[in-house]
């Protein structure tokens, strides 16, 4: 199993900074936009962006959720173990609102599709857009593409695109790992 780097630290931290200067360019102070973390992995990527522009761009009213999608995937009662569930966290209503769901990488789009389903629990939007780091764009199963893109990255299946967090994983990077 060989990996490459396809971002380091610095490369991360940059696209970070040009993804937060889009997000305020469409919904400007983010009084009817709210961030919504796809569980497990999109959680980091949301967590830091709403300190990046609360901290480096002065957006005062962010609000951020975090959406567990287990239940929700057409996959989860597909494997032999027991599946363990994130936890949802949103404290406010998405009814009329702009929802930017968040992740990491964008694949085979089946967790966006679960996405769209699990969010309306919490009302309706006006309108849902997608912000992800990586776009694997040969792999797409469903008609799901970002609005949002750190970057694309052209991996064939017997690859995986693998984002680690400095809160999770000590170092902020991103690895393209041939199986």
């Amino acid at each position: 199993m060989s990996q490459k780097v396809l971002l380091n630290s610095k490369e991360v931290s940059i696209i970070l900074h040009r993804l937060a200067c889009q997000l305020i360019e469409n919904h400007d102070d983010f009084s009817n936009t709210v961030l919504i973390g796809i569980q497990p992995r999109g959680k980091f990527l949301a967590d830091r962006l709403a300190s990046m522009l609360r901290k480096d761009y002065k957006i005062k009213n962010i609000q951020l959720g975090h959406l567990d999608i287990t239940f929700f995937r057409d996959d989860f009662r597909r494997g032999d173990k027991p599946l363990e569930a994130n936890t949802t966290e949103i404290d406010f209503i998405v009814e009329n609102k702009n929802v930017v769901f968040i992740d990491d990488v964008l694949y085979t789009g089946r967790s966006i599709r679960s996405a769209l389903t699990a969010i309306q629990s919490f009302g309706r939007p006006s309108n849902i857009e997608l912000l992800t780091l990586i776009d694997r764009r040969f792999s797409r199963h469903l008609p799901i593409q970002p609005n949002y893109r750190g970057r694309q990255v052209d991996a064939i299946d017997n690859q995986r695109v693998e984002v680690n967090w400095k809160e999770k994983e000590g170092d902020d990077a991103v690895y393209l790992i041939n199986k």
